[in-house]
């Protein structure tokens, strides 16, 4: 098992944050599908203002660049990915078209 953190932003437009919650709160069975096909046994978003940290678990054979491609190849990922997108901004320092940002672990808890 993989775990993953990436974060991205919200515009920050009560508005359209209530409209990506919502969004949220009824996921299109097809986008958990594709979810688990990809690989993801677990994924969590969280929000604070109009920052999302988004958690992953994964299965071993997972890989961004099958998910990219499987999602490439799905026309209702692709409309979610088309309307999540109206509610969603790049973080500062982000290329051209990234979305979600992977992040970097900088602590764990030693073990006892």
């Amino acid at each position: 098992m993989k775990r993953y953190c990436l974060a991205l932003d919200l515009k920050d437009d009560e508005a359209l944050i209530a409209d990506y919650e919502e969004y949220h709160r009824n996921v299109w069975p097809e986008i958990l599908t594709s979810i688990k096909d990809a690989g993801i046994e677990k994924m969590e978003i969280y929000r604070i203002s109009n920052r999302l940290f988004m958690i992953m678990e994964t299965n071993d054979d997972f890989t961004f660049e099958r998910k990219a491609a499987m999602d490439r190849a799905n026309e209702k990922v692709q409309e979610w990915e088309e309307l999540m997108g109206k509610l969603q901004q790049p973080l500062p320092g982000s290329k051209p078209g990234e979305k979600w940002k992977l992040m970097d672990k900088i602590f764990e808890t030693p073990n006892p």
